[in-house]
């Protein structure tokens, strides 16, 4: 009785464990998103702790010139020198280090065969579409008010628009987000489609938006 009891209790924290949940598409099983979170978060997080050193050695030292400061509009120190690059009162970069430290977590909790309830899956889409939401902003920002490129920023972004997506296609396909299971399903089946839709149109924008950088002829 007390093993029944155990078994109810662990099916009704975990939504996996009901049959009609069960995800028809591999990206959505525990391992395969285990994977796509680690690395996606391993990649955010270095990329912003790169950040954190340089933002510290300007800090010290105003003249220093980062490792990506090629020209005027591909020029990490210039980003950093905006109001928003500390939206919140402090750099932004330092948000990374701890949003991809706690997603590292999660994926290696995952491999360890841990089951989260509901609530956690909720927390964990809300954080993640937070910051994707927030990575989109700061996209808008440097292509259109601040028109300098960080590329150590936008290996961040990089890796949001993977996380996000099928963060929220596993989600939709586990019933932690209730929808119609043929949405979850076309959501599913596209999904690496709608990843590369959005890189397309990142790299889009940004090649229009500073052609003269690659088109010289056009200044």
């Amino acid at each position: 009785m007390t093993h029944q009891t155990s078994a109810s209790r662990r099916a009704e924290a975990s939504p996996e464990t009901t049959p009609e949940a069960q995800p028809h598409h591999p990206m959505s099983r525990t391992r395969p998103y285990a994977w796509l979170l680690l690395v996606t978060s391993v990649v955010g997080w270095f990329a912003s702790g790169e950040l954190v050193l340089e933002k510290l050695e300007k800090l010290i030292n105003p003249a220093h010139t980062t490792i990506c400061d090629f020209n005027p509009w591909v020029s990490c120190g210039e980003v950093m020198s905006t109001w928003q690059s500390s939206l919140f009162g402090f750099p932004n970069m330092f948000i990374g280090i701890v949003a991809f430290a706690v997603t590292t977590t999660v994926a290696m909790a995952l491999f360890a065969g841990a089951a989260f309830s509901r609530w956690f899956w909720l927390g964990l889409q809300a954080s993640v579409t937070l910051g994707f939401v927030f990575v989109v902003w700061l996209w808008s920002q440097a292509l259109y008010a601040i028109g300098i490129l960080c590329p150590l920023c936008m290996v961040v972004w990089a890796m949001m628009i993977p996380m996000f997506v099928w963060t929220t296609i596993r989600n939709l396909q586990h019933g932690v987000i209730p929808a119609p299971a043929g949405l979850s399903r076309s959501l599913a089946d596209w999904g690496w489609a709608i990843v590369a839709v959005l890189y397309i149109g990142v790299i889009a924008s940004i090649f229009f938006r500073f052609l003269p950088m690659f088109v010289p002829s056009t200044m």
